[in-house]
């Protein structure tokens, strides 16, 4: 029996970012695969005819080679710590129903989502939590969860189109705040500067009745401007679209490629990494 989700519930805006994953393994394969989403998305009993129009534009074309990208960026960092640190908790913060965890798995670290509790109530119905791996109930600005975290072997955290949501003073003292506690450890995420930022939240903030922009986190130079957080924070960024891969090298064609060089010039578009 499939799983029935309601519209305009919450379970509802878990789905469409499952679906545009599905939608990058499919279209870009050869740089993203979820297979968790396919198989998720096979479970549930929804009507997607009306994402699915909206799915075909060639710019919609081109936000799933983005999520392609971002996911693709931070599995990159996430896997290159466990090679040092094979026993590390790796962290999903805002983790929704994507498995990105999951997928860095080395077999021996330990994986931890962490999400709203109505978020992981849906969750824990459809993707359960496996072997070395716990689903998380909380507020992101409770830092109680800290707590709940095993970083005796190192630790890796990742947000993946999370902070924009976010205002720039919660962004500061969540990072600063694991900056003391785990020592040691990085987190890596997206970030773009005011203008896409700005683009990217109109519509959400306007539903919101929220007018105060300008407290949303966003980022034009992040060696610059997170360093002055924290002296215990290093700051290192990449290109989104073009720090980690060569799209030319994927067969992506010309009009995809300009998009992601505008994408990373213009709206600085970027994966930040930060030591602890």
């Amino acid at each position: 029996m499939k799983y029935h989700i309601e519209k305009n519930s919450v379970q509802e805006t878990l789905i469409i970012p499952l679906y545009a994953r599905k939608k990058c393994s499919d279209l870009y394969s050869n740089i993203y695969k979820d297979e968790t989403a396919a198989t998720l998305l096979n479970s549930l009993d929804y009507d997607f005819t009306e994402v699915e129009k909206k799915s075909k534009s060639a710019m919609q074309r081109f936000g799933f080679l983005e999520i392609a990208m971002r996911q693709t960026d931070l599995s990159i960092e996430v896997k290159s710590y466990l090679k040092t640190h094979p026993k590390a908790a790796v962290v999903n913060l805002g983790c929704g129903l994507d498995s990105t965890g999951r997928a860095c798995d080395n077999g021996t670290c330990h994986i931890y989502n962490v999400d709203f509790p109505d978020v992981i109530e849906v969750r824990n119905k459809l993707l359960p939590a496996g072997e070395r791996e716990q689903n998380i109930a909380c507020d992101l600005n409770d830092l109680s969860w800290f707590e709940k975290i095993d970083a005796s072997n190192g630790v890796v955290f990742f947000a993946a189109g999370v902070f924009y949501y976010f205002k720039t003073s919660m962004v500061k003292r969540l990072i600063t705040s694991m900056a003391h506690y785990f020592k040691g450890g990085k987190i890596v995420f997206d970030a773009a500067n005011k203008k896409a930022v700005k683009m990217m939240l109109k519509t959400w903030l306007k539903d919101a009745g929220i007018k105060d922009v300008e407290a949303y986190f966003s980022v034009s130079n992040p060696e610059n401007e997170i360093s002055e957080w924290d002296k215990n924070i290093k700051v290192s960024s990449k290109a989104y679209m073009q720090g980690y891969l060569n799209l030319k090298d994927y067969n992506i064609g010309l009009f995809n490629r300009f998009l992601a060089r505008l994408g990373d010039n213009s709206f600085g578009m970027k994966i930040v990494r930060i030591d602890f």
